[in-house]
């Protein structure tokens, strides 16, 4: 698992890449809430997952403990770029009632 992110004036986007599963969720979290935490002051985080390769349950569980860290700030968060076998993932879980697409 791989996070990269590019900040400007109005957004945070995080480039996440490899595998977002039980194995890379510590590491991915503590990465994410460091991210967050140093740009409480954003407008919006875009989670761009054109790089996920495999994402599972627990992956739909990181997304959503980030959007509650981000709703603490009034951050809207969006979701970019998911694969199609992602993208079902995500449609199941129904995370985009809550983090949209950008």
């Amino acid at each position: 698992m791989e996070v990269k992110y590019r900040k400007n004036a109005e957004s945070v986007t995080v480039y996440v890449s490899g595998e977002l599963d039980e194995c890379s969720f510590s590491a991915t979290k503590d990465i994410l809430d460091k991210l967050i935490y140093d740009n409480a002051n954003s407008k919006k985080f875009i989670f761009d997952l054109s790089g996920v390769s495999f994402m599972d349950s627990t992956g739909i569980g990181l997304l959503i403990g980030r959007y509650k860290k981000l709703k603490h700030f009034n951050i809207p968060s969006y979701i970019s770029g998911a694969s199609v076998a992602t993208e079902k993932v995500l449609q199941l879980a129904g995370i985009y009632t809550i983090m949209p697409k950008f």
